[in-house]
């Protein structure tokens, strides 16, 4: 419990487990490569939506999970090759130079998602497309509504979201599932919207 200093978990491998009850400054989890993160709040903490984790975290890490149940700063997940995260805000260029892995957020996201983003995916959580779409970095990345498939995934990473932090604002997202589902976005690279898309429309032909 406290206040971690900078790359807490950093270098992180296969079998260990860190939770820590307080907040992360910057590199949380840099070049971590497995294992699991809990970053949770204190139990006195009455914040609406509190600030976790500071800029850089992730930077890249090629494995592992992390779960934040509150905000991280800056470039959340650059250059992440392969960790998996869930986190309930993040600020600007996040998801930036990402090649792999998966980053969801659940609640407001920065200017300047997915800059140079070339592989991987996001899951944003927006009820208002518009403002999403002009967060978005427009060279590299868009955003779809996820598939069935996309949609489970998320579902499954929020719920162990949910079950490691005890979040009480992703248990309500769970509690109205078919509200939330309405507002999630899956973000990723151009190339692979078009073969998503490219498949779909085989689908359709094919009936």
């Amino acid at each position: 419990a406290g206040a971690a200093g900078q790359s807490f978990a950093a270098f992180l491998t296969h079998g260990v487990e860190l939770d820590l009850t307080g907040e992360a400054n910057d590199y949380l989890g840099k070049g971590m490569g497995g294992g699991v993160v809990v970053v949770r709040p204190p139990a006195n903490d009455r914040s609406e939506l509190p600030t976790l984790a500071g800029n850089t975290c992730l930077y890249g890490a090629t494995g592992g999970e992390l779960y934040v149940a509150g905000g991280v700063g800056e470039r959340f997940g650059v250059r992440n090759s392969g960790a998996v995260a869930v986190v309930e805000s993040a600020g600007d260029h996040c998801c930036e130079y990402m090649t792999g892995g998966t980053v969801v957020v659940t609640g407001s996201v920065g200017w300047n998602l997915g800059a140079g983003m070339t592989g991987g995916q996001a899951f944003v959580f927006d009820g208002d497309a518009e403002r999403l779409l002009s967060r978005l970095n427009p060279d590299l990345v868009d955003a779809v509504r996820p598939d069935a498939a996309a949609l489970e995934e998320v579902r499954w990473l929020v719920e162990r979201h949910a079950a490691l932090t005890g979040s009480p604002r992703t248990a309500r997202l769970l509690d109205d599932w078919a509200t939330a589902a309405d507002h999630v976005w899956h973000v990723l690279p151009k190339d692979e919207v078009r073969r998503i898309e490219g498949r779909q429309a085989g689908r359709v032909v094919s009936v």
